[in-house]
């Protein structure tokens, strides 16, 4: 039977943890809207901001003036200490390794990336990585003694996502021990198109909606969902493989298995033959993305086919989810209306027509970033990774 002192520590404990979990997901806040949020009463979360203040866990400041006829004084608020942890977010891609970095008070401090070799294998790859950090930190002047955690964004299917932080399948198991070995910390494994839809969810064109669908085009296609504020992986960590949804089960093999499948149709690859087909040869994706910029008429015919294909997909995902937003994301996504429009009709039109509710289809704000910021966002919103350091001692 538990002694009352040990029950009251850990009351105390989840007290903690409901306001770190609160700061990290909302940043700076006033006492009152911590109250409004958590419920607990006046003097007990007073106690506990007093001590974990005391210990440099958080730290007080003032926020913005509240005054409206030049009365009264600006609000305090109480944050996560900046200079209590850093956070760092990396996507390996398929022909660049991003980077972003981020202190626990949600503030973005870098971002860069470096080009991958053509067939580099896992082991030059995490050298890479490790290199691009140290180069951040180097540039940056970005305190890896304070690094709290790694996030990190792979292409393809995490095989479980509901093992234990830092566990990930075999394929990555010798990137993230290099990450780990190298700098002390744990390592946070997602689908990095999940973690792009994560991140416009936190920063982005999503921000204020709870319940989305993202999609990313680029060489690939790739999608994420958000359900109920909550990023959705699926039994087996397969969730928003938009990519894979088989348009002709007689098409062309796919390298999932499958056949005809949506990114062997408008993938990168795929939108190149196409415009040669056409009589325009070009040399990779941003060329093909400066020619629709140019309204290059073959390129832009192309890429308006694929995108009603696209949105034929993402109808019937908007059937299913029924969310309040898309967002597009990737480069094909700077396109803007030549790439949205043709989604917009194709949901309009085949996505419950009759239906009076109203899906908005937007561009992405986070661009080449996205996939690393949300490696970091994976942090802050969906698993406590930095608990166990910023947590006040108690007992």
């Amino acid at each position: 039977m538990a002694r009352p002192a040990d029950a009251l520590q850990r009351l105390r404990r989840v007290h903690e943890e409901a306001v770190l979990d609160s700061l990290r997901m909302g940043g700076a806040l006033s006492r009152a809207e911590l109250m409004a949020r958590i419920g607990l009463s006046r003097t007990t979360l007073f106690a506990i901001i007093s001590e974990m203040i005391e210990q440099g866990v958080i730290v007080e400041t003032r926020g913005p003036d509240v005054g409206q006829r030049g009365r009264g004084r600006p609000a305090a608020q109480v944050k996560l200490n900046p200079e209590a942890g850093q956070l760092i977010g990396l996507e390996l891609a398929r022909h660049q390794v991003r980077v972003a970095v981020a202190n626990v008070s949600h503030q973005i401090v870098a971002t860069d990336a470096m080009e991958l070799p053509a067939q580099s294998d896992l082991e030059a790859q995490a050298e890479i990585a490790v290199s691009l950090v140290k180069r951040v930190a180097r540039e940056r002047a970005v305190r890896l003694s304070a690094l709290e955690a790694i996030g990190l964004g792979i292409v393809g299917v995490v095989d479980d996502p509901a093992v234990p932080l830092g566990l990930v399948s075999a394929r990555y198991s010798r990137i993230t021990a290099r990450l780990e070995k190298e700098f002390k910390v744990r390592v946070a494994v997602d689908n990095n198109t999940r973690l792009a839809a994560l991140a416009e969810r936190t920063w982005g064109a999503a921000r204020s909606a709870g319940n989305v669908v993202y999609v990313r085009w680029s060489v690939g296609v790739g999608g994420g969902y958000i359900l109920g504020g909550r990023l959705v992986r699926g039994a087996h960590g397969a969730a928003g493989e938009l990519g894979h949804v088989s348009l002709d089960p007689a098409g062309r093999p796919c390298h999932c298995g499958s056949r005809g499948c949506l990114e062997g149709r408008i993938g990168g690859p795929a939108l190149l033959e196409a415009c040669a087909a056409q009589g325009v040869t070009l040399p990779d994706l941003a060329a093909l993305v400066a020619a629709a910029q140019d309204r290059v008429p073959e390129v832009c015919q192309v890429i308006s086919s694929a995108a009603t294909d696209l949105g034929r997909v993402l109808a019937d995902t908007v059937v299913q989810l029924d969310p309040e937003r898309v967002v597009v994301g990737g480069e094909l996504a700077s396109l803007g209306s030549l790439v949205l429009d043709p989604v917009r009709s194709a949901i309009a039109s085949l996505s419950l027509p009759n239906s009076p509710r109203k899906i908005d289809v937007v561009q992405g704000d986070l661009g080449p970033s996205a996939s690393a910021l949300g490696a970091i966002a994976l942090m802050l919103h969906e698993e406590p990774v930095i608990a166990e350091h910023l947590r006040p001692a108690t007992g």
